[in-house]
């Protein structure tokens, strides 16, 4: 609500370098069983945000529900901004139900994106496991045409979160795709995939966003082969703007927030729970 005190600042006084926004709906479709992928214009937003940021968003012009909903980046082009979102519960349902034409409140870029691999890499591997694959287009587009070699690794659970990755194919990734019940690709847990990561220290860079467990099986990975990487935190966010304390993450340096110090943060600072 415009205008409640948090911790001293006034919201307006603490989103005033923020882009809010109502952006008009260009199109709202599913893309497989438990995902869609809503597209709207903003071009200024378009044109800010970087890699690993998200946006809040109030999915209803009502009062309930009343916490806008974070979601990351998915790409981000010609004026429009694309996220990836998966049916979790009311919000996101009420979400996919919005048509073209119609407008959304919208709050970002919010957060620490993701940082560009230094000119020492040569090998980027990008890990997603279920909608946390949503902001790792972004940085696959980022890189592309650069020289780098870059790596897709995607874990689901079922087929019903598996959708086109040719998106990713055409930033220059190299796809391999796991599922827990073996009824699409590689049969397993995304580490399953793990043997397809350059194990080139100083080399080879990871950037990871999914589910705690997931995430802390690629950070002893590389922990053990001496490879850096940055993850991506999914932490349920209330204001998205650091006030209210509500995404702490725990690190080896304190605790953080995931919607201002992160979501992005080093992949061996983040003590997984």
């Amino acid at each position: 609500m415009p205008g409640i005190l948090l911790c001293g600042l006034t919201e307006r006084q603490m989103i005033m370098k923020k882009i809010y926004q109502r952006c008009i709906i260009c199109s709202n479709t599913r893309v497989c069983e438990r995902f869609f992928q809503i597209s709207f214009e903003a071009p200024a937003l378009a044109a800010a945000g970087r890699p690993g940021q998200f946006v809040s968003i109030r999915v209803s012009d009502q009062l309930d529900p009343f916490f806008r909903r974070p979601f990351g980046i998915y790409r981000s082009s010609e004026g429009r901004v694309d996220l990836l979102i998966e049916i979790r519960g009311r919000g996101t349902d009420i979400l996919s139900s919005r048509l073209p034409g119609e407008t959304l409140d919208i709050l970002g870029p919010l957060g620490r994106p993701f940082s560009m691999p230094s000119d020492d890499v040569r090998h980027v591997v990008l890990i997603g496991g279920g909608v946390g694959v949503a902001p790792l287009l972004a940085m696959a587009e980022a890189l592309k045409d650069n020289g780098r070699d870059v790596t897709l690794l995607y874990g689901a659970r079922t087929n019903e979160y598996c959708f086109d990755l040719s998106p990713f194919e055409e930033a220059g990734c190299r796809v391999h795709l796991a599922t827990d019940d073996g009824s699409v690709g590689t049969p397993g847990r995304v580490s399953e995939l793990f043997k397809e990561i350059p194990l080139d220290g100083g080399k080879t860079m990871l950037y990871v966003c999914g589910p705690d467990p997931m995430m802390k099986s690629v950070q002893d990975f590389a922990s053990a082969h001496g490879l850096d990487g940055e993850c991506s935190c999914e932490e349920v966010m209330a204001c998205g703007i650091g006030a209210c304390l509500g995404c702490v993450v725990s690190t080896r340096s304190g605790y953080k927030t995931a919607c201002h110090d992160g979501p992005v943060f080093d992949l061996q600072d983040v003590i997984f729970q």
